[in-house]
């Protein structure tokens, strides 16, 4: 397969950017977080999981709507209606397997990619070697929750008075505000902010964002509120880890509940990682995924 950057054409006509890195016979897909962020932190794990002495393809991608893809007008409702839905980004990734002709695969995810793991597994799982879950809960309520209580453990009263104050009026443009969710995210998001992906404009989608998260991580005002797949999880029947920062958003008892949910899964925790913790603590995180993936090669996996 051809390493480097593809422009695919999706049946719907729009074009997404994909890059693959790496050689060998196992395949890894990678599923970005946001929705709307983008594949940048996928950038070297061909390289890390090199140095784990794994040789791997890794393939990235751009969702529609992000960074170096196709940006629909979704300002028109037709458009936002039919491709800002949990069943679009589902089928996408589907669509780009097809298109980069795995199978066979295993399949990664962040944070909302995460969640298109756990979508994906439930419906193709046939195509699926293994499935890798990075830090994304099945069930938003317990999310919300957990977030809240960073809030109060971390903000003083008076602070999360104001953030809520804020959200109940929607301003969140409030200077105020957001410095405060800048806090939040040092703590919790990116406890270590790389130089390397840095921009001197933001690359988030923010439409696709805003339509399914909200304004930031510390809110869930979108389309996400529904999200639940609890009841669903026990028909995974693929080899799955799951892998949590112990420093961040997601709440880790969800991610207990989780692997034992699934009838083969492992779970995986990365000390001082935040939510983006495959950059906060990377020897650890690299460790748990190589070794998961060559328990899976090697027919070693345990649940």
């Amino acid at each position: 397969m051809k390493k480097g950057t593809t422009i695919i054409t999706l049946d719907n006509g729009y074009h997404l950017w994909t890059n693959t890195q790496g050689s060998g016979d196992i395949h890894l897909l990678c599923l970005h977080g946001g929705p709307g962020g983008n594949h940048e932190y996928y950038e070297n794990f061909a390289e890390k999981l090199a140095e784990q002495g794994l040789s791997i393809q890794v393939h990235m991608y751009d969702q529609l709507g992000s960074l170096y893809s196709d940006q629909p007008d979704y300002s028109n409702p037709k458009i936002a209606e039919k491709y800002l839905t949990y069943d679009y980004f589902l089928d996408e990734v589907e669509e780009v397997r097809q298109k980069l002709g795995l199978d066979h695969f295993y399949l990664i995810g962040q944070s909302w990619g995460g969640a298109l793991v756990q979508m994906y597994a439930l419906k193709y799982g046939k195509h699926l070697k293994g499935a890798i879950i990075s830090s994304m809960t099945d069930n938003i309520d317990e999310y919300v929750a957990n977030i809240n209580k960073i809030r109060e453990d971390t903000l003083p009263a008076d602070a999360v008075a104001f953030m809520k104050q804020c959200e109940a009026t929607n301003d969140y443009d409030n200077d105020r505000y957001q410095s405060y969710v800048d806090i939040l995210n040092d703590g919790y998001v990116d406890r270590k902010q790389p130089k390397a992906i840095s921009h001197l404009s933001p690359t988030m989608a923010v439409p696709v964002y805003n339509a399914f998260q909200g304004d930031n991580e510390f809110v869930v005002t979108g389309k996400l509120k529904e999200w639940d797949v609890r009841d669903q999880l026990k028909n995974i029947t693929v080899p799955t880890l799951i892998t949590f920062g112990e420093h961040e958003t997601m709440p880790l008892a969800a991610a207990r509940r989780m692997a034992k949910t699934i009838p083969h899964a492992r779970l995986a925790t990365t000390p001082e990682g935040g939510h983006h913790h495959m950059i906060d603590n990377a020897p650890v995180y690299f460790d748990h995924l190589a070794t998961f993936i060559k328990d899976v090669e090697n027919d070693h996996f345990h649940d």
